[in-house]
């Protein structure tokens, strides 16, 4: 085998045993497979040699999924082709894709209809001049950090914040090719191979035959990205969709674009306090309807951050300022159809605030490009800040990191859990900005520790809150995936019958216990693997 793929691991690598959640691991070697030949080579040879195999993309993740417990890591990165272009029974064009593409390139390059089409056949090409003929078409998942690689998306099922219309990256990706860990490589296409009730069998496309019993419990009835999605005659890509690279590498996907919005608008809404916030969301959802993508919101913190960003950084000069006497915000973002149909709903919201004590004329409307980019940036200097503040406070104390919640309830819940997370909050004693995604019920809690007692105490606070949350009915984590960081909310989460039917799924699939080690499983209940 062409085992002279990998390198050892040195210094130079030193970015790639870390994610965005700021954990650092370790690992013996690296490899960059450049495409599926590439890809299996490496891990037959891996998996033939004991060696733990840490699958990575982009490394944009907020839960230490990409994050090495020794071992081998295979980096996808440089899988970043376009590889070929269909359209369905329903009108619908369908990109084959290297898991290794960039969510922003992407982006640009649907919206420029410039694809780069090397080595596609003919039919494919065929479909590409329909595509340039035709309305312009997006990718809909919008997850902040648009630097994500497409494979990544898929192992954790990101959402982002257009996930309250149009749902996570699950309902987006129509194909799938894997390989399991033993390295087998399985096709799968969305729609073709199900479940019977709870018994799953697999035929990879070397013959190999993987009959899998699949786990009793009910995911919660929320936004979900907290373990294997099971239920009753799945379709078979779902189990592998945002399982935490714990199950498979993808090397290729097949995802669905839609057709653009001819008008999508962003209106900002500011209220007074958070219970206002929070009536109006409750009062907006059911009145907008489809016409909503997304609820996003801003607390107060969050809105002092930004205002001294603006004052005291050049590099957020460009945010417009925020009066003193707006508490919160919610943006709401509107796709429709017509510029007619988006003011008509543009007044709705205006009246919806008025009725739950806000003031319409509270508001920053976008219509235009030059807008709209205002408050994407907007949107994105709060994150972007709070981590700059995490880097400097953890220069003197190492131990600190930013803590932040995923957790998502059912809408009956967004109250309660509002509450609960102030009262703590303030009780606990803690810094802290909050953020996300109201509409799906599921914000952002970011605790800011000033040292490591903080960093402790907040740590504890999340634990106290999966437990409230999963009385609720809710989900520990929402679009993040589980991760190293949130194994044991996991366990809060589905109890251990449930996480030990989990683990004899993942045995199924990787005998030897190997692939994503620490990945969803608490560390010292795993084997196989040297952590």
């Amino acid at each position: 085998m062409q085992t002279n793929l990998f390198k050892p691991y040195s210094e130079d690598f030193a970015e790639y045993i870390r994610d965005e959640s700021r954990t650092v691991g370790h690992c013996a070697r690296i490899a960059f497979p450049r495409d599926h030949r590439e890809a299996m080579t490496l891990m037959q040879a891996a998996y033939a040699e004991g060696q733990p195999i840490t699958i990575q993309g982009g490394r944009t993740g907020l839960a230490a999924g990409a994050v090495p417990y020794g071992g081998t890591v295979l980096n996808t990165s440089k899988m970043d082709r376009l590889l070929g272009m269909s359209k369905d029974a329903e009108g619908f064009y369908r990109l084959r894709l290297q898991p290794g593409v960039i969510l922003s390139r992407l982006r640009k390059d649907i919206e420029s209809k410039r694809l780069d089409t090397t080595g596609w056949d003919e039919a494919s090409l065929a479909v590409y001049e329909d595509f340039k003929k035709d309305r312009e078409q997006f990718f809909t998942p919008d997850p902040t950090e648009t630097s994500a690689l497409l494979g990544g998306m898929t192992a954790c099922n990101a959402s982002g914040a257009r996930s309250y219309k149009y749902g996570p990256v699950r309902g987006h990706v129509s194909g799938l090719r894997v390989i399991l860990p033993t390295g087998h490589p399985l096709t799968l296409q969305r729609g073709t191979v199900f479940a019977a009730g709870r018994r799953l069998k697999l035929t990879c496309d070397d013959g190999f035959l993987l009959e899998l019993d699949l786990p009793r419990f009910e995911m919660p009835h929320t936004k979900n990205a907290s373990g294997y999605y099971i239920h009753d005659d799945m379709d078979a890509i779902d189990l592998f969709i945002g399982s935490d690279g714990t199950l498979g590498l993808i090397t290729e996907l097949e995802i669905v674009l839609r057709p653009l919005p001819a008008a999508i608008w962003g209106v900002t809404c500011f209220f007074g306090s958070e219970d206002t916030a929070v009536d109006f969301v409750t009062a907006a959802r059911p009145a907008l309807g489809d016409y909503a993508a997304s609820f996003e919101y801003f607390d107060p913190n969050a809105l002092n951050i930004l205002r001294s960003q603006r004052a005291n950084n050049p590099a957020f000069a460009s945010l417009p300022p925020i009066d003193r006497a707006y508490g919160c915000a919610v943006y709401v973002e509107l796709h429709c159809e017509s510029e007619e149909e988006a003011y008509a709903h543009l007044m709705e919201i205006g009246s919806l605030m008025e009725g739950c004590g806000g003031d319409a004329r509270h508001t920053w409307v976008a219509r235009t490009a030059s807008d709209k980019d205002k408050l994407q940036f907007f949107r994105h200097a709060v994150p972007e800040s709070v981590n700059m503040l995490i880097d400097q406070r953890k220069k003197i104390d190492p131990i600190i990191t930013k803590l932040g919640s995923d957790m998502s309830v059912p809408d009956s819940c967004l109250r309660e859990v509002t509450e609960m997370y102030r009262r703590d909050l303030a009780l606990e004693g803690l810094e802290y900005a909050t953020w996300g995604h109201i509409g799906d019920n599921h914000v952002h809690v970011n605790v800011l520790p000033r040292n490591g007692e903080d960093y402790k105490r907040g740590k504890a606070m999340f634990a106290r809150w999966a437990e409230a949350v999963t009385r609720m009915g809710g989900a520990v984590s929402a679009e993040h995936g589980v991760g190293k960081l949130k194994a044991p909310f996991l366990t809060i989460m589905y109890g251990e019958e449930n996480i030990d039917a989990m683990r004899a799924l993942k045995r199924a699939v990787d005998p030897r216990n190997l692939y994503g080690l620490g990945n969803m499983f608490t560390p010292e209940k795993e084997e196989g693997g040297t952590l």
